[in-house]
């Protein structure tokens, strides 16, 4: 580990340790994950890498939810790794392991896993197109990939530049890195690591006010529209496939 990513790792360290209480895969874009996950492909009787799982909360649901499977969280946060060991729901239902480590450098061969699922990370590293060619090296052939980060296209992205305009920095609620990222940039990222898009999608409409929580638009998400709205909505999300010599791209 660089000394740049081990002052990274050090300052997520400090972010985790200001939340208390047990985390809750609940969030939007792990409810996506969730709903997008075929538990007869992705989960039962695979193995299945959640990357920049933080405080485990997904984590902890992929290993409640797949039968048979060999689930591992990782994360460039030691503390965060704590707290997610000791905030297990069920304690006979653990993950395989817990691993800390860079996500631009995992500590795994290559087509080690069956599904890797990384969200709302690759906008939090030194250099997110790198993190998804690991995501995609770790992948066996066949595999899927699951991955959500921000796209900015929209209000709040406007927001972010207002922000710098004024001399601010938009941090998303204290992160020590965050990326402007965009969904039609992590689509051209997956694809040059050598995946299949499968599916793109994208939730979560808001509008920003200095001061407050954002607004947030729910109808906006209605299945009917989000062929339309998923390129300005923030929270974007992308399945992608790895080839094998059986298929082509």
């Amino acid at each position: 580990m660089s000394r740049e990513v081990a002052d990274i790792a050090r300052a997520y360290d400090a972010y985790h340790d200001q939340w208390e209480g047990p985390p809750a895969a609940d969030d939007p874009w792990h409810l996506w994950v969730q709903r997008a996950l075929d538990p007869a492909r992705d989960l039962h009787g695979k193995r299945v890498l959640e990357a920049g799982c933080g405080r485990g909360a997904l984590t902890h649901w992929l290993a409640s939810h797949a039968q048979d499977a060999v689930v591992i969280g990782s994360d460039v946060s030691t503390s965060a790794l704590k707290r997610a060991q000791a905030s297990a729901a069920t304690p006979d239902i653990q993950p395989a392991g817990w691993s800390a480590s860079d996500l631009a450098q995992l500590p795994f061969a290559d087509h080690s896993f069956d599904t890797v699922i990384c969200c709302e990370t690759i906008e939090h590293v030194l250099d997110s197109a790198a993190a998804i060619r690991e995501l995609a090296r770790v992948l066996r052939p066949g595999g899927h990939l699951f991955l959500t980060a921000p796209s900015y296209l929209n209000c709040t992205g406007l927001y972010r530049g207002y922000l710098r305009l004024t001399g601010r920095r938009y941090d998303e609620g204290g992160q020590p890195v965050a990326h402007f990222t965009m969904l039609p940039q992590t689509v051209d990222w997956v694809r040059a690591a050598g995946l299949v898009v499968e599916r793109t999608d994208g939730v979560g409409h808001y509008l920003p006010f200095p001061g407050r929580a954002p607004i947030r638009f729910d109808a906006l998400d209605a299945y009917m529209l989000r062929p339309m709205l998923k390129w300005v909505a923030l929270h974007s999300a992308v399945i992608a496939r790895k080839p094998d010599a059986r298929t082509t791209p």
